[in-house]
């Protein structure tokens, strides 16, 4: 088996675990390059022979992760989501376990599934039109505030400096978005609009219930308090009903569709996948990538269930190379960055 590894060590507290993964993938006859990726993300060229490879291993945070599996859409290269980041979210949505050598179990089980991506669109102060992939959730006002304040203590206190930028914002601004799913537009006031492909927080609490990553839905999320304290509410049903069924979540709105465009009165801070972007914006547009990354997974994930019955799911060891994007298609030639290991 051949494995491409990424791996991004200033992700979270710089953790050494994707080694041990390693150590513990490996049998004789495989072979394994390691991939040190360094900041800002040149995603193309991390995953330029990604085809060339039985598997994509991405070791990270979540913007990370994130980045390079929306780098790799469309290409049906199994990846493997390895937790090297602060929150890991994306690797806890998916339902993956952390420990190594369970994921290196699972890569060598090769059982994987297509699941969603989503897409974003905006214009930068400069007028320029961008567009950036994400896994998890994006959006405007006071979510992403609070990921710009926590920057600064991010490698210090880990998951931590998110609370306690809220504690330096109590009294976040109250905006109003015009938000328009599927041609139906909608008003609505509230301290944030996030637009969510999977809405699985911390402590396993669903945000939105039922939001799934193989539906090929997006969900606007409407944050509608007045003030911080307001989401202890919400935090404190969704420690008693984390999937949200029975007692939902106040003081939150959602709107359910495949394309959402929102508009806010004032220029808001944008964040997409917990990074946050230079430019305040006042509009941007989503849409839902059905089945765009093709994902390892184990038993343990919620999505486990469809590759049994194998309407999106595969083996990595039968894999095809249909539907691979041209500029995915390299020489394969290593870099300066990578390691090559074969085990014997």
């Amino acid at each position: 088996m051949r494995t491409l590894i990424i791996h991004n060590p200033s992700s979270g507290f710089g953790s050494d675990a994707v080694y041990e993964f390693e150590r513990m993938l490996l049998e004789a006859g495989d072979e394994c390059l390691m991939r040190i990726a360094e900041v800002p993300l040149d995603t193309a060229a991390l995953v330029r022979d990604a085809r060339d490879f039985d598997i994509v291993v991405i070791s990270g945070g979540d913007g990370t992760v994130s980045a390079l599996m929306y780098e790799l859409r469309g290409s049906n290269v199994p990846i493997c989501v390895f937790p090297s980041g602060t929150a890991n979210l994306i690797s806890a949505n998916i339902g993956f376990t952390p420990e190594p050598a369970a994921l290196a179990h699972a890569c060598r089980q090769g059982v994987s599934v297509d699941l969603d991506m989503a897409e974003m669109r905006w214009r930068d102060a400069g007028g320029t039109i961008k567009s950036q992939g994400f896994a998890l959730m994006s959006g405007t006002g006071f979510d992403a505030q609070l990921m710009r304040a926590a920057i600064p203590a991010k490698a210090m206190l880990g998951q931590a400096a998110y609370f306690a930028a809220v504690l330096e914002n109590t009294h976040p601004a109250i905006e109003r978005f015009t938000i328009t799913v599927d041609g139906t537009t909608h008003e609505r006031e509230g301290i944030c609009c996030l637009i969510a492909n999977t809405a699985m927080i911390q402590g396993d609490i669903q945000i939105v219930p039922d939001c799934r990553m193989d539906d090929g839905m997006i969900d606007a999320i409407v944050l509608e308090t007045t003030d911080a304290a307001q989401l202890l509410k919400p935090l404190f049903a969704g420690l008693l009903d984390r999937t949200g069924r029975s007692l939902g979540r106040p003081h939150l709105e959602t709107f359910h569709g495949r394309e959402i465009s929102v508009q806010s009165a004032h220029p808001l801070p944008l964040e997409i996948d917990g990074e946050p972007l230079g430019d305040d914006i006042r509009s941007y547009s989503a849409r839902s990538l059905p089945g765009a990354v093709r994902v390892i997974i184990d038993s343990m994930s919620p999505y486990y269930p469809r590759a049994s019955l194998g309407r999106a799911a595969s083996d990595v060891r039968g894999k095809t190379h249909a539907g691979v994007r041209p500029d995915l298609v390299h020489d394969g030639e290593r870099g300066p960055g990578d390691r090559l290991e074969a085990a014997r």
